[in-house]
């Protein structure tokens, strides 16, 4: 009984006492040829939460005489049981003299204090020459070009044939949309001069021509009478055109002042005499009536009306299905060159990485 005891009181003693700190290296391969590479890994088993410090190589320095140290690279860090950790790091090394090595204990540091691991064996083999038939021997070969492999340029084929295709539906639809008749809808802009402007324009013409003075009287009121209907139209937007002379006056009324509206009633009035009633009017009398026109304009006019119009043309429903069809037109083309462009620029690219 006392020794179960003393037995139990040991094994509780032990689980509490501080985890050991253990270093183990191991290299892969174990023989190698002169010039070929070997891998040693140093392992560090301790608690979580040390730190561990392993020792460091400058390139090409010698491990050991004759074994030289080309990289190091750290490894994983594997969580183990009883919050221990296993930290590694691996060396790349090499030996250029045929021999067996002695690969002495590697020491890592664990918190300020120094740890060993086991000594290793390296065996560096030499390549067998036959001296006695030097003839056999032959320079180095030169770069090889790969083989055509049809798999590495499959993918880059069949593009090339998409890219082929989608360029032949671009010139198509691009001779499509060139031989139809091309549908555009512009907005035309006109200038228009001010109603008062084109009025005093008409008058200087009918001036020039002598026609108040000429025997033509009748020409002489109706082309009078058309330039007043005619400002009246685009100064007041009455259909002065369509009216007759008294409904041109009711008109007016609602306008302007009665006096004006006397002087108009008189010149109608005797414009309709003398188209009509082969009334023949005095000089004066013409004089009167022109002047009359030209006051009349003079005190209406307005010089903040738009001069400019903006006229948009109506398609019919042929043109407008026209219009649509081209501009699906453009569409597919543009999509279909920038796709083609694509294409070509990818294949490109792949061809130049399978050539280097």
């Amino acid at each position: 009984m006392r020794s179960f005891c003393l037995s139990i009181i040991l094994a509780c003693l032990t689980l509490t006492l501080p985890a050991q700190v253990s270093v183990e290296t191991k290299i892969d391969p174990v023989e190698l040829f002169i010039g070929e590479q070997a891998h040693l890994t140093l392992s560090v088993t301790m608690k979580k939460g040390q730190q561990a410090q392993f020792p460091d190589y400058q390139y090409t320095q010698p491990l050991t005489p004759g074994v030289e140290v080309l990289e190091m690279k750290d490894g994983d860090t594997l969580h183990l049981d009883n919050d221990m950790v296993k930290v590694s790091r691996q060396y790349t090394i090499t030996s250029f003299d045929d021999t067996l090595y002695y690969l002495p204990p590697m020491k890592v540091k664990v918190d300020g204090k120094e740890y060993e691991s086991k000594n290793l064996a390296l065996k560096v083999l030499t390549i067998e020459v036959d001296t006695l038939h030097p003839n056999q021997f032959f320079p180095p070969k030169g770069v090889q070009n790969n083989p055509f492999q049809w798999s590495d340029w499959s993918l880059l084929f069949w593009l090339s044939v998409l890219m082929v295709l989608l360029t032949a539906l671009v010139y198509y639809l691009y001779i499509r949309l060139r031989d139809n008749k091309p549908v555009i809808s512009r907005i035309r802009i006109i200038r228009h001069l001010l109603p008062h402007q084109k009025a005093m324009m008409t008058i200087q013409r009918i001036k020039s021509d002598n026609i108040e003075i000429s025997g033509d009287q009748k020409e002489f009121y109706t082309r009078l009478t058309d330039t007043l209907r005619t400002y009246l139209e685009e100064r007041f937007g009455i259909q002065a055109m369509e009216m007759t002379s008294g409904e041109i006056i009711e008109q007016l009324k609602q306008e302007e002042d009665q006096t004006k509206i006397a002087e108009l009633r008189e010149l109608l009035e005797t414009a309709d005499l003398v188209k009509f009633a082969k009334h023949s009017a005095m000089l004066n009398e013409r004089d009167r009536n022109l002047a009359s026109v030209v006051e009349f304009i003079e005190t209406t006019k307005r010089e903040d009306m738009p001069t400019i119009e903006k006229i948009q043309p109506q398609l019919t429903d042929s043109e407008k299905r026209t219009k649509r069809s081209r501009i699906i037109l453009i569409t597919l083309i543009t999509v279909g060159g920038l796709a083609a462009l694509g294409l070509l620029a990818y294949v490109l690219w792949q061809v130049s990485l399978l050539l280097i």
